[in-house]
């Protein structure tokens, strides 16, 4: 990898892995495209740690607030009804799902699931049914009214995620709306679900990095070039998120979906992407 292929990655990751654009499925086309070679899986779950850092950050108040609720509820300091703990109830749940598919499916996700055919089609596949969301959903909820049933729903589609294509938040935004929370909120909770599902992913894949790049101090010096530049340009891309999503729909971001999906298919039909 070279020092512009490890800065194009790390500024795509940010900009990407909170749009509901699928943030792994554009590392594996933008090289595509680009001629370079495939990063592979580790190097992208590696560089989701710089925008889960993104998400930390930007939502340390809340995640300190929810983790001391559901602490407090665990110990039977506060009511379980409480709403903080119950949020951090349902990020626990939600992230079961994500991680045994992962586990079981960890070989399919890292060779095949990566073939271009299956991104394309997935990019248009998702993006359609967030149109549908958008079409049907009432967007009359918050966050603060998730029930039991909303974190298994919004769980099981995070987990589709792992196809490259899917998204994580357009998934999860995607399964929100269709549970009736408005924009903003969907997208708040797909960003807190996010955070121990990458986390741990980016934490397991990490010695596979660290060992690739061997003696090569320049390699893992670009690894870390990319997750610092997912970072910087992830805190960006929550804030812009969030603001738009207040006033304006998804369907953008269908258009988009669907023009590249297509746009890969044909490509990879007739050869000029490989």
């Amino acid at each position: 990898m070279s020092a512009l292929e490890a800065i194009v990655l790390g500024v795509a990751q940010g900009l990407t892995e909170f749009l509901p654009i699928s943030s792994t499925a554009h590392l594996r086309i933008i090289p595509a495209f680009a001629g370079w070679q495939d990063p592979g899986a580790a190097f992208t779950a590696v560089t989701q740690l710089g925008t889960m850092a993104a998400v930390v950050l930007y939502f340390r108040h809340d995640l300190a607030r929810i983790l001391r609720a559901l602490f407090e509820s665990l110990r039977g300091h506060r009511p379980a009804s409480d709403v903080d703990a119950r949020v951090g109830r349902y990020i626990a749940l939600g992230t079961i799902p994500i991680a045994i598919f992962g586990v079981l499916f960890k070989d399919q996700i890292e060779t095949g699931a990566r073939d271009l055919y299956l991104i394309g089609t997935t990019l248009i596949l998702l993006g359609l049914v967030l149109l549908v969301a958008e079409q049907v959903g009432r967007r009359r909820r918050g966050i603060e009214s998730l029930t039991l049933r909303d974190g298994v729903v919004i769980g099981f589609a995070q987990a589709l995620a792992l196809v490259p294509g899917v998204s994580r938040s357009g998934a999860t935004i995607t399964a929100g709306l269709f549970l009736g929370l408005d924009r903003p909120d969907a997208a708040r909770f797909s960003f807190l679900l996010s955070v121990p599902a990458v986390v741990l992913s980016g934490l397991f894949e990490l010695p596979s990095v660290v060992t690739g790049a061997g003696e090569d101090d320049t390699a893992l010096g670009l690894v870390i070039v990319a997750t610092l530049l997912a970072f910087a340009v992830g805190y960006l891309a929550i804030a812009l998120l969030l603001r738009f999503l207040v006033s304006h729909s998804t369907r953008v971001f269908v258009v988009y979906r669907v023009a590249l999906g297509a746009l890969v298919i044909a490509l990879v039909s007739t050869g000029a992407i490989a």
